[in-house]
Order: structure tokens, then sequence, then C-alpha cells
């Protein structure tokens, strides 16, 4: 009886060139996570099927970079900008194999890229520099984990301003505890005490009591 993989290969067709291609994915059966960070960063218990490796998917033929989360629309003189800047300059690199953190990293900066000048939502944008942050705390490069961080925290903060979190995954409670979170991790304790008092405000109309126990958490940890 053959073995199962953790990790198989996925057919994609690129947003922007249409083209198809392959890219790894890992089976659900074998994502397991041990625990969490303050932030929501999941910590899985094997590196070889970590689904994080693999967010990204990036067109070897065109250079075009996106996740699930994208949207199929391009709004006026998106793919203009995405041929100047992207396609034109991109030389031919394949990202189908298993993947290294490096090379991980590497995926989602382009995709980071590719989202604003297709002007992605700003919850997007925002999970990928807050994933970005992660790999970068696993290997323990602090400057560039409060880089991304900090980018992350912006597009949070213009996602709570347009909405356009609505209709996501992210409800608005999530919302405030992470743009609390990632501002106490940011050392901005001003920022931070403000949306954890925003949060444990809406314990009442909030069918997330997880998340509202995490804020009155941190909370307690910041005044000790």
């Amino acid at each position: 009886m053959p073995t199962i993989e953790p990790i198989y290969d996925k057919k994609y067709e690129c947003l922007f060139c249409k083209k198809p291609f392959l890219s790894k994915k890992v089976r659900s059966r074998f994502i397991k996570i041990s625990e969490f960070d303050t932030d929501f960063f999941p910590l899985y218990e094997s590196e070889e099927s970590n689904p994080l490796y693999y967010h990204i998917q990036v067109c070897p033929y065109c250079g075009f970079s996106f996740s699930d989360d994208f949207s199929k629309a391009f709004p006026p003189g998106a793919e203009t900008a995405i041929k100047t800047a992207v396609v034109s300059r991109w030389i031919p690199h394949d990202f189908s194999g298993k993947r290294t953190i490096h090379q991980t990293i590497q995926t989602y900066k382009l995709a980071s890229y590719c989202g604003t000048l297709k002007k992605e939502k700003h919850i997007i944008l925002a999970g990928i520099y807050i994933r970005i942050g992660w790999l970068y705390r696993t290997l323990k490069i602090q400057d560039q984990e409060q880089r991304f961080m900090r980018l992350a925290v912006k597009e949070y903060n213009d996602s709570l301003y347009t909405g356009d979190y609505i209709g996501t995954q992210v409800s608005e409670v999530k919302l405030l505890y992470l743009i609390g979170e990632l501002s106490r991790r940011l050392n901005d304790r001003q920022n931070a005490v403000q949306y954890f008092s925003k949060v444990i405000e809406k314990q009442r109309q909030s069918v997330e009591p997880k998340i509202i126990e995490m804020a009155r958490e941190r909370w307690r940890e910041m005044r000790e």
C-alpha cells in the first residue's frame, strides 16, 4: 500500500496570466497545531507539514503571487501596474517544490508587492504581513519581525477604518484584539491599552469569549 505524503501537488490557475501551474499544499490530516501564540501564530508539531509554507502561490510564468484569499477582480490600472512592475521584470523562479523558510518568506514578500499593486483589501495585506512577522519570529530575527508587525498594524487599522474585513473570517473583535496585541509587542503601550479596552467593552455582544479573555489577560500582564 503506497504511503501518503503530507505534501501534494495542487493545480492552480494564475489570477493574472491565466496559465495553469502546480504548487505544493499540505494535506489537512497532517496539520497538527501544538499551541497558539498570543497573536494567533499557530505553532505546528511538524515543520514538514506547516501550511504557512504553502499559503502563497507564485506563477512561474509571469511572477504574479497570490493566496486563495485574493479576489479575482483587478481594479482599473492594476493590470498595467503589475505588467510594468512584476511581469516585465520577472526572472523565472520555481517555487513549486518543498520550500525552506527563506523561500517561504520570499513568496510572501512577492505576494505583498503584487497585492499592493492590485489594491487588495487591507485585511488581506495585513494577513500577509503578520505571517512574514511570524516567520521571522521563528528565525529569531527581531528587527524584521517588528518591521512586518508594524506594517500589519497599519493595514489592520486601515481595514478597521474602511470596514473591508466585513465578510471575512476576521471579526471586529478579533481585529481590535490583533491591533492591541501587535501594538503591545511593538512596545506601543498606549495603543495596546486603547484597543484591549475596546475589545473588553464588546464583551456583552461578542460571540467570541475566548478573545475577550485573551484581551483581559494581556491587560493584566501589562499592568503587572
